[in-house]
Protein backbone atom coordinates (compact mmCIF):
# COMPACT_ATOMS: atom_id res chain seq x y z
CA UNK A 1 0.00 0.00 0.00
CA UNK A 2 1.37 3.39 -1.00
CA UNK A 3 2.09 6.04 1.60
CA UNK A 4 -0.68 8.28 0.25
CA UNK A 5 -3.26 5.47 0.28
CA UNK A 6 -2.30 4.48 3.81
CA UNK A 7 -2.36 8.10 4.95
CA UNK A 8 -5.80 8.74 3.44
CA UNK A 9 -7.24 5.56 4.98
CA UNK A 10 -5.87 6.54 8.39
CA UNK A 11 -7.10 10.13 8.18
CA UNK A 12 -10.55 9.47 6.78
CA UNK A 13 -11.32 6.06 8.28
CA UNK A 14 -13.33 3.29 6.62
CA UNK A 15 -15.68 4.91 4.09
CA UNK A 16 -18.15 2.00 4.35
CA UNK A 17 -18.50 2.48 8.10
CA UNK A 18 -18.82 6.25 7.72
CA UNK A 19 -21.59 5.76 5.14
CA UNK A 20 -23.50 3.50 7.54
CA UNK A 21 -23.44 6.12 10.26
CA UNK A 22 -24.44 8.87 7.83
CA UNK A 23 -27.25 6.74 6.47
CA UNK A 24 -28.68 6.19 9.93
CA UNK A 25 -28.39 9.87 10.80
CA UNK A 26 -29.99 10.94 7.53
CA UNK A 27 -32.92 8.60 8.12
CA UNK A 28 -33.30 9.72 11.71
CA UNK A 29 -36.19 12.08 10.97
CA UNK A 30 -37.87 9.45 8.82
CA UNK A 31 -37.48 6.88 11.61
CA UNK A 32 -38.93 9.30 14.13
CA UNK A 33 -41.94 9.89 11.84
CA UNK A 34 -42.47 6.14 11.54
CA UNK A 35 -42.36 5.78 15.29
CA UNK A 36 -44.95 8.55 15.67
CA UNK A 37 -47.13 6.86 13.04
CA UNK A 38 -46.74 3.55 14.87
CA UNK A 39 -47.88 5.11 18.11
CA UNK A 40 -51.17 6.53 16.77
CA UNK A 41 -52.75 3.29 15.43
CA UNK A 42 -51.79 1.52 18.66
CA UNK A 43 -53.61 4.17 20.66
CA UNK A 44 -56.68 3.98 18.41
CA UNK A 45 -56.80 0.18 18.61
CA UNK A 46 -56.46 0.31 22.34
CA UNK A 47 -59.25 2.81 22.60
CA UNK A 48 -61.60 0.68 20.50
CA UNK A 49 -60.65 -2.42 22.41
CA UNK A 50 -61.18 -0.70 25.73
CA UNK A 51 -64.67 0.38 24.62
CA UNK A 52 -65.57 -3.17 23.60
CA UNK A 53 -64.22 -4.62 26.79
CA UNK A 54 -65.92 -1.99 28.87
CA UNK A 55 -69.23 -2.93 27.23
CA UNK A 56 -68.89 -6.72 27.36
CA UNK A 57 -66.73 -7.48 30.42
CA UNK A 58 -66.61 -4.52 32.76
CA UNK A 59 -65.03 -6.48 35.64
CA UNK A 60 -61.67 -7.00 33.91
CA UNK A 61 -61.19 -3.34 33.06
CA UNK A 62 -58.42 -2.85 35.64
CA UNK A 63 -56.03 -5.59 34.46
CA UNK A 64 -56.45 -4.65 30.83
CA UNK A 65 -55.52 -1.04 31.55
CA UNK A 66 -52.26 -2.13 33.14
CA UNK A 67 -51.34 -4.57 30.36
CA UNK A 68 -52.23 -2.47 27.34
CA UNK A 69 -49.68 0.33 27.91
CA UNK A 70 -46.93 -2.29 28.02
CA UNK A 71 -48.14 -3.77 24.74
CA UNK A 72 -48.31 -0.34 23.17
CA UNK A 73 -45.10 1.16 24.44
CA UNK A 74 -42.62 -1.73 24.51
CA UNK A 75 -42.03 -2.00 20.73
CA UNK A 76 -41.71 1.79 20.45
CA UNK A 77 -39.20 1.96 23.31
CA UNK A 78 -37.22 -0.88 21.76
CA UNK A 79 -36.94 0.91 18.40
CA UNK A 80 -35.92 4.20 20.04
CA UNK A 81 -33.25 2.40 22.02
CA UNK A 82 -31.78 0.90 18.84
CA UNK A 83 -31.51 4.35 17.25
CA UNK A 84 -29.76 5.67 20.37
CA UNK A 85 -27.23 2.82 20.31
CA UNK A 86 -26.37 3.49 16.66
CA UNK A 87 -25.80 7.15 17.41
CA UNK A 88 -23.35 6.42 20.25
CA UNK A 89 -20.35 5.90 18.00
CA UNK A 90 -16.68 6.27 18.78
CA UNK A 91 -15.07 9.49 17.52
CA UNK A 92 -14.63 9.26 13.77
CA UNK A 93 -11.20 8.91 12.21
CA UNK A 94 -11.55 12.40 10.75
CA UNK A 95 -12.44 14.03 14.10
CA UNK A 96 -9.35 12.47 15.71
CA UNK A 97 -7.23 13.68 12.80
CA UNK A 98 -8.60 17.18 13.29
CA UNK A 99 -7.50 17.06 16.95
CA UNK A 100 -3.93 16.39 15.82
CA UNK A 101 -4.14 19.15 13.23
CA UNK A 102 -5.43 21.67 15.78
CA UNK A 103 -3.04 20.50 18.50
CA UNK A 104 0.02 20.92 16.29
CA UNK A 105 -1.00 24.32 14.97
CA UNK A 106 1.79 26.22 16.76
CA UNK A 107 4.46 23.84 15.52
CA UNK A 108 3.00 23.90 12.03
CA UNK A 109 2.80 27.69 11.91
CA UNK A 110 6.42 27.96 12.99
CA UNK A 111 8.01 25.00 11.25
CA UNK A 112 5.90 24.36 8.15
CA UNK A 113 5.69 28.01 7.13
CA UNK A 114 9.48 28.02 7.03
CA UNK A 115 9.50 24.80 5.01
CA UNK A 116 7.02 26.37 2.57
CA UNK A 117 9.28 29.40 2.22
CA UNK A 118 12.22 27.09 1.65
CA UNK A 119 10.35 25.15 -1.05
CA UNK A 120 9.31 28.43 -2.69
CA UNK A 121 12.91 29.72 -2.77
CA UNK A 122 14.43 26.48 -4.05
CA UNK A 123 12.98 25.15 -7.24
CA UNK A 124 15.62 22.43 -7.39
CA UNK A 125 16.46 19.83 -4.74
CA UNK A 126 20.17 20.34 -4.23
CA UNK A 127 22.66 20.28 -1.37
CA UNK A 128 21.90 23.86 -0.34
CA UNK A 129 18.24 22.91 0.00
CA UNK A 130 19.10 19.94 2.25
CA UNK A 131 21.34 22.05 4.46
CA UNK A 132 18.62 24.63 5.10
CA UNK A 133 16.03 21.92 5.70
CA UNK A 134 18.39 20.33 8.22
CA UNK A 135 18.59 23.62 10.15
CA UNK A 136 14.78 23.94 10.21
CA UNK A 137 14.34 20.44 11.60
CA UNK A 138 16.90 21.07 14.32
CA UNK A 139 15.05 24.26 15.32
CA UNK A 140 11.85 22.20 15.72
CA UNK A 141 13.68 19.99 18.26
CA UNK A 142 13.52 16.92 16.05
CA UNK A 143 16.94 15.97 17.45
CA UNK A 144 20.38 15.75 15.87
CA UNK A 145 20.47 11.97 15.34
CA UNK A 146 16.97 11.94 13.88
CA UNK A 147 17.74 14.81 11.51
CA UNK A 148 20.92 13.13 10.27
CA UNK A 149 19.04 9.88 9.64
CA UNK A 150 16.25 11.75 7.86
CA UNK A 151 18.71 13.62 5.63
CA UNK A 152 20.36 10.35 4.59
CA UNK A 153 16.98 8.82 3.76
CA UNK A 154 15.85 11.90 1.83
CA UNK A 155 19.02 12.06 -0.24
CA UNK A 156 18.70 8.37 -1.11
CA UNK A 157 15.00 8.73 -2.01
CA UNK A 158 15.61 11.81 -4.17
CA UNK A 159 18.35 9.96 -6.03
CA UNK A 160 16.31 6.76 -6.35
CA UNK A 161 13.25 8.54 -7.74
CA UNK A 162 15.31 11.03 -9.69
CA UNK A 163 13.48 13.96 -8.09
CA UNK A 164 14.69 17.23 -9.59
CA UNK A 165 12.34 19.92 -8.24
CA UNK A 166 10.77 20.62 -4.86
CA UNK A 167 7.18 19.87 -5.91
CA UNK A 168 5.90 17.11 -3.65
CA UNK A 169 9.01 17.13 -1.44
CA UNK A 170 6.84 17.59 1.68
CA UNK A 171 5.20 14.25 1.00
CA UNK A 172 8.60 12.56 0.77
CA UNK A 173 9.70 14.20 4.04
CA UNK A 174 6.45 13.06 5.72
CA UNK A 175 6.83 9.49 4.54
CA UNK A 176 10.40 9.26 5.83
CA UNK A 177 9.51 10.80 9.21
CA UNK A 178 6.82 8.13 9.69
CA UNK A 179 9.29 5.41 8.73
CA UNK A 180 11.88 6.71 11.20
CA UNK A 181 9.34 6.80 14.02
CA UNK A 182 7.83 3.38 13.44
CA UNK A 183 11.10 1.57 12.60
CA UNK A 184 9.17 -1.57 11.69
CA UNK A 185 7.48 -1.84 15.09
CA UNK A 186 3.71 -2.22 15.48
CA UNK A 187 1.19 -1.66 18.28
CA UNK A 188 3.45 0.87 19.96
CA UNK A 189 0.58 2.79 21.52
CA UNK A 190 -1.34 -0.14 23.02
CA UNK A 191 -1.48 -0.28 26.81
CA UNK A 192 -0.42 -3.65 28.22
CA UNK A 193 -3.89 -4.52 29.53
CA UNK A 194 -4.24 -7.77 31.46
CA UNK A 195 -6.92 -10.39 30.67
CA UNK A 196 -10.43 -9.86 32.04
CA UNK A 197 -10.60 -10.53 35.75
CA UNK A 198 -6.99 -9.48 36.38
CA UNK A 199 -5.84 -6.10 37.68
CA UNK A 200 -3.77 -3.89 35.34
CA UNK A 201 -1.39 -1.56 37.22
CA UNK A 202 -0.20 1.64 35.50
CA UNK A 203 2.52 3.63 37.27
CA UNK A 204 2.90 7.31 36.35
CA UNK A 205 6.25 9.04 36.85
CA UNK A 206 7.51 12.51 35.95
CA UNK A 207 8.68 15.77 37.47
CA UNK A 208 6.32 18.23 39.13
CA UNK A 209 4.54 20.64 36.84
CA UNK A 210 4.38 18.55 33.67
CA UNK A 211 0.64 17.85 33.98
CA UNK A 212 1.01 14.35 35.42
CA UNK A 213 -2.06 14.40 37.70
CA UNK A 214 -4.25 15.96 35.01
CA UNK A 215 -3.11 13.31 32.54
CA UNK A 216 -3.98 10.57 35.04
CA UNK A 217 -7.50 11.99 35.29
CA UNK A 218 -7.88 12.12 31.52
CA UNK A 219 -6.58 8.57 31.09
CA UNK A 220 -8.97 7.37 33.80
CA UNK A 221 -11.82 9.02 31.91
CA UNK A 222 -10.71 7.35 28.68
CA UNK A 223 -10.60 3.90 30.30
CA UNK A 224 -13.97 4.47 31.98
CA UNK A 225 -15.58 5.21 28.60
CA UNK A 226 -14.22 1.82 27.48
CA UNK A 227 -16.17 0.16 30.29
CA UNK A 228 -13.25 -0.32 32.70
CA UNK A 229 -13.49 0.07 36.46
CA UNK A 230 -10.64 2.36 37.48
CA UNK A 231 -9.10 3.09 40.90
CA UNK A 232 -6.57 5.89 41.49
CA UNK A 233 -3.71 5.82 44.01
CA UNK A 234 -2.52 9.18 45.42
CA UNK A 235 1.17 8.34 45.74
CA UNK A 236 2.46 11.92 45.44
CA UNK A 237 2.28 12.51 49.17
CA UNK A 238 4.87 15.30 49.44
CA UNK A 239 3.71 18.00 47.00
CA UNK A 240 1.25 20.35 48.67
CA UNK A 241 -2.22 19.87 47.23
CA UNK A 242 -1.32 16.85 45.07
CA UNK A 243 -3.67 14.49 46.93
CA UNK A 244 -6.53 16.98 46.77
CA UNK A 245 -5.90 17.58 43.08
CA UNK A 246 -6.14 13.86 42.32
CA UNK A 247 -9.29 13.62 44.44
CA UNK A 248 -10.89 16.39 42.36
CA UNK A 249 -10.14 14.43 39.21
CA UNK A 250 -11.43 11.23 40.82
CA UNK A 251 -14.72 12.95 41.64
CA UNK A 252 -14.91 14.42 38.16
CA UNK A 253 -14.48 11.14 36.29
CA UNK A 254 -16.17 8.91 38.88
CA UNK A 255 -13.17 6.96 40.16
CA UNK A 256 -12.35 6.03 43.76
CA UNK A 257 -9.11 7.54 45.07
CA UNK A 258 -7.04 5.62 47.64
CA UNK A 259 -5.05 8.06 49.76
CA UNK A 260 -3.37 8.69 53.08
CA UNK A 261 -2.36 11.88 54.86
CA UNK A 262 0.20 14.28 53.38
CA UNK A 263 3.77 13.12 54.01
CA UNK A 264 2.87 9.42 54.20
CA UNK A 265 5.05 6.70 52.72
CA UNK A 266 4.10 6.41 49.00
CA UNK A 267 4.84 2.67 49.04
CA UNK A 268 2.30 2.23 51.84
CA UNK A 269 -0.30 4.06 49.73
CA UNK A 270 0.40 1.69 46.83
CA UNK A 271 -0.01 -1.32 49.11
CA UNK A 272 -3.41 -0.05 50.33
CA UNK A 273 -4.46 0.83 46.78
CA UNK A 274 -3.67 -2.64 45.42
CA UNK A 275 -5.65 -4.29 48.22
CA UNK A 276 -8.58 -1.94 47.67
CA UNK A 277 -8.53 -2.43 43.88
CA UNK A 278 -8.51 -6.20 44.29
CA UNK A 279 -11.37 -6.12 46.81
CA UNK A 280 -13.45 -3.97 44.46
CA UNK A 281 -12.57 -6.21 41.51
CA UNK A 282 -11.28 -3.17 39.59
CA UNK A 283 -9.86 -3.54 36.09
CA UNK A 284 -7.19 -0.82 36.28
CA UNK A 285 -5.19 0.84 39.06
CA UNK A 286 -3.44 4.08 38.07
CA UNK A 287 -0.74 5.19 40.52
CA UNK A 288 0.48 8.78 40.91
CA UNK A 289 4.04 9.33 42.21
CA UNK A 290 6.18 12.22 43.43
CA UNK A 291 8.34 14.19 41.01
CA UNK A 292 11.01 16.08 42.95
CA UNK A 293 13.83 15.80 40.45
CA UNK A 294 15.97 18.22 42.47
CA UNK A 295 16.28 15.42 45.07
CA UNK A 296 17.23 12.98 42.34
CA UNK A 297 18.73 10.24 44.54
CA UNK A 298 15.88 10.25 47.07
CA UNK A 299 13.26 10.34 44.33
CA UNK A 300 14.74 7.42 42.44
CA UNK A 301 15.09 5.37 45.63
CA UNK A 302 11.45 6.11 46.41
CA UNK A 303 10.35 4.99 42.92
CA UNK A 304 12.34 1.78 43.25
CA UNK A 305 10.64 1.06 46.59
CA UNK A 306 7.19 1.70 45.09
CA UNK A 307 8.08 -0.61 42.21
CA UNK A 308 9.15 -3.37 44.62
CA UNK A 309 5.94 -3.16 46.65
CA UNK A 310 3.77 -3.34 43.53
CA UNK A 311 5.77 -6.28 42.13
CA UNK A 312 5.53 -8.15 45.44
CA UNK A 313 1.75 -7.85 45.54
CA UNK A 314 1.18 -8.50 41.82
CA UNK A 315 3.85 -10.45 39.90
CA UNK A 316 4.99 -8.73 36.67
CA UNK A 317 3.40 -5.44 37.78
CA UNK A 318 3.44 -2.55 37.12
CA UNK A 319 2.34 -3.51 33.63
CA UNK A 320 3.02 0.00 32.32
CA UNK A 321 5.37 2.72 33.57
CA UNK A 322 4.31 5.89 31.79
CA UNK A 323 6.56 8.94 31.92
CA UNK A 324 4.75 12.29 31.64
CA UNK A 325 6.81 14.93 29.81
CA UNK A 326 5.98 18.56 29.06
CA UNK A 327 6.38 19.10 25.31
CA UNK A 328 6.95 22.83 25.81
CA UNK A 329 10.31 22.14 27.50
CA UNK A 330 11.83 20.78 24.27
CA UNK A 331 15.24 19.19 24.77
CA UNK A 332 14.83 19.36 28.58
CA UNK A 333 12.11 16.75 28.20
CA UNK A 334 14.67 14.49 26.56
CA UNK A 335 17.03 14.93 29.54
CA UNK A 336 14.22 14.08 31.97
CA UNK A 337 13.35 10.98 29.97
CA UNK A 338 16.95 9.78 30.13
CA UNK A 339 17.04 10.33 33.92
CA UNK A 340 13.85 8.41 34.61
CA UNK A 341 14.80 5.65 32.21
CA UNK A 342 17.90 5.00 34.32
CA UNK A 343 15.82 4.56 37.49
CA UNK A 344 12.67 2.85 36.23
CA UNK A 345 11.71 0.62 33.34
CA UNK A 346 9.79 3.29 31.43
CA UNK A 347 7.51 1.57 28.90
CA UNK A 348 5.95 4.62 27.30
CA UNK A 349 5.84 8.41 27.15
CA UNK A 350 2.82 10.65 27.64
CA UNK A 351 3.70 13.97 26.02
CA UNK A 352 1.58 16.72 27.56
CA UNK A 353 0.87 20.25 26.29
CA UNK A 354 1.80 19.41 22.70
CA UNK A 355 -0.74 22.02 21.63
CA UNK A 356 1.17 24.72 23.52
CA UNK A 357 4.58 24.39 21.87
CA UNK A 358 6.17 25.32 18.56
CA UNK A 359 8.72 22.52 19.02
CA UNK A 360 6.53 19.46 18.45
CA UNK A 361 9.44 17.69 16.76
CA UNK A 362 10.53 16.48 20.21
CA UNK A 363 8.26 13.47 19.66
CA UNK A 364 10.65 12.13 17.03
CA UNK A 365 13.75 12.88 19.10
CA UNK A 366 12.40 10.92 22.09
CA UNK A 367 11.45 7.92 20.00
CA UNK A 368 14.64 7.79 17.98
CA UNK A 369 17.15 8.46 20.75
CA UNK A 370 15.61 6.63 23.72
CA UNK A 371 13.66 3.96 21.81
CA UNK A 372 10.65 4.55 24.04
CA UNK A 373 7.30 4.89 22.25
CA UNK A 374 5.12 7.96 22.79
CA UNK A 375 1.82 6.32 23.77
CA UNK A 376 -0.35 9.37 24.38
CA UNK A 377 -0.22 13.07 23.56
CA UNK A 378 -2.09 15.98 25.14
CA UNK A 379 -3.70 18.06 22.40
CA UNK A 380 -5.79 20.46 24.51
CA UNK A 381 -7.55 21.12 27.79
CA UNK A 382 -10.71 19.08 27.22
CA UNK A 383 -11.29 15.70 28.83
CA UNK A 384 -11.00 13.82 25.52
CA UNK A 385 -7.98 15.76 24.25
CA UNK A 386 -5.62 13.03 25.52
CA UNK A 387 -5.19 10.92 22.39
CA UNK A 388 -3.19 7.77 21.56
CA UNK A 389 -0.17 8.86 19.54
CA UNK A 390 -0.37 8.10 15.84
CA UNK A 391 2.65 8.68 13.59
CA UNK A 392 0.65 9.34 10.41
CA UNK A 393 -1.71 11.79 12.09
CA UNK A 394 1.22 13.47 13.82
CA UNK A 395 3.06 14.01 10.54
CA UNK A 396 -0.17 15.18 8.91
CA UNK A 397 -0.51 17.70 11.74
CA UNK A 398 2.96 19.02 10.88
CA UNK A 399 2.37 19.34 7.12
CA UNK A 400 -1.44 19.57 6.90
CA UNK A 401 -1.84 22.18 4.15
CA UNK A 402 0.91 20.80 1.93
CA UNK A 403 -0.24 17.20 2.35
CA UNK A 404 -3.85 18.14 1.60
CA UNK A 405 -2.69 19.44 -1.79
CA UNK A 406 -0.55 16.35 -2.38
CA UNK A 407 -3.42 14.01 -1.48
CA UNK A 408 -5.69 15.89 -3.87
CA UNK A 409 -3.12 15.76 -6.67
CA UNK A 410 -2.56 12.06 -5.98
CA UNK A 411 -6.29 11.38 -6.38
CA UNK A 412 -6.49 13.43 -9.59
Amino acid sequence: MSFFKRLKDKLMGNPAEEEKVVEVNENEDETAEKLEDAKEPALIEATVEEIDLATEIPKVEGPIETELPELMEEPVQHEVQEVAIVEEKKPSAWSITQKFKAGLEKTRNSFTSKVNDLVARYRKVDEDFFEELEDLLLQADVGFETVMELMDKLRFEVQRKNIKDTNGIQAVISEKLVEIYEQGEEDLIDINMQPDGELTVILFVGVNGVGKTTTIGKLAHRLKTQGKTVVLAAGDTFRAGAIDQLQVWGDRVGCEVIKQSEGSDPAAVMYDAIRAAKNRKADVLICDTAGRLQNKVNLMNELEKVHRVISREIPNAPHEVLLALDATTGQNALVQAQTFKEATNVTGIVLTKLDGTAKGGIVLAIRNKLHIPVKFVGLGEKMDDLQPFDAERYVYGLFAEGLDKELQNNED
